[in-house]
């Protein structure tokens, strides 16, 4: 074979390998138990905003998506040692995690709220939280406010692996209460049969130290091509009515925020 063929072979192949890439489906990593953004249907499968949102993406980037379900503070090392391409989990943006991996812009916003029984009062200094169980979620926001600011004031901080956990406990009666993302706890549980006699206690927390820039899609550090074909697919669901659409499905109000 002549340099001519030798390199026009060569250039063929890298085509061909750059049209397979382009078509790979994207590892997406999600933890299904987080209702209404994530949580399994009867039948086993997937569904939730952040789900029809991730479907809606693909779609839009003209790639198949490949759900990849597992626990929350799993995902963030799935993406460092590239088994996922993507994480899309309700995954605050926060400069601690900026370290580790990249994001997209926001796709929501919600502040942190306290859910404790009702007719439980709340001080600006926490000082009722003395001695009390407040269950979040290993590795969440609600995780590092818990930490840095509740248990400071004396409440004993209890983590779990999903949100799910923390309302068995807290209908058990081992739990005083939870902190997390309002948004999953009006839906999820106050909303829900089992919420009854729990209500909001106190503020919607929002300081943007513990609270970031609201929920972005995550990616391995570097990949910026990645974020920017994300970024303008989110800004192209938003300007044509999907995001609209499928956000309807679940929240009757607006939650994309400021």
């Amino acid at each position: 074979m002549n340099l001519k063929s030798l390199l026009g072979s060569l250039l063929l192949a890298s085509l061909a390998a750059t049209a397979q890439a382009e078509q790979a489906p994207l590892r997406i990593g999600i933890e299904a138990a987080y209702p209404p953004f994530a949580f399994k249907t009867p039948e086993g499968g997937i569904a939730g905003f952040d789900y029809d949102i991730g479907n809606a993406l693909c779609a839009q980037l003209q790639r198949k998506c490949q759900w990849v379900e597992q626990e929350y503070d799993g995902l963030i090392p799935s993406l460092k040692v590239k088994k996922i391409d993507a994480a899309l989990s309700s995954i605050t943006i926060t400069d601690e995690r900026k370290r580790s991996v990249d994001f997209t812009h926001k796709y929501y916003f919600t502040p942190g709220r306290l859910v404790m029984k009702e007719g439980s009062q709340l001080d600006a200094q926490f000082s009722q939280l003395k001695d009390k169980n407040i269950g979040v979620q290993r590795g969440s926001t609600a995780d590092t406010f818990a930490t840095q600011v509740l248990a400071k004031a004396g409440a004993n901080v209890v983590r779990y692996t999903s949100q799910d956990e923390i309302y068995l406990d807290l209908l058990a009666g081992r739990l005083d209460g939870t902190f997390a993302d309002s948004i999953p706890l009006q839906f999820g549980f106050l909303d829900t049969p089992r919420g009854k006699g729990f209500a909001f206690v106190g503020p919607a927390f929002k300081d943007p130290a513990f609270f970031g820039e609201g929920a972005g899609i995550a990616v391995h550090k570097g990949n910026g091509e990645l974020v920017d074909q994300l970024n303008a697919a989110i800004d192209a669901l938003r300007a044509n009515g999907k995001y609209k659409e499928i956000e309807g499905k679940y929240f009757k109000s607006d939650i994309y925020g400021d």
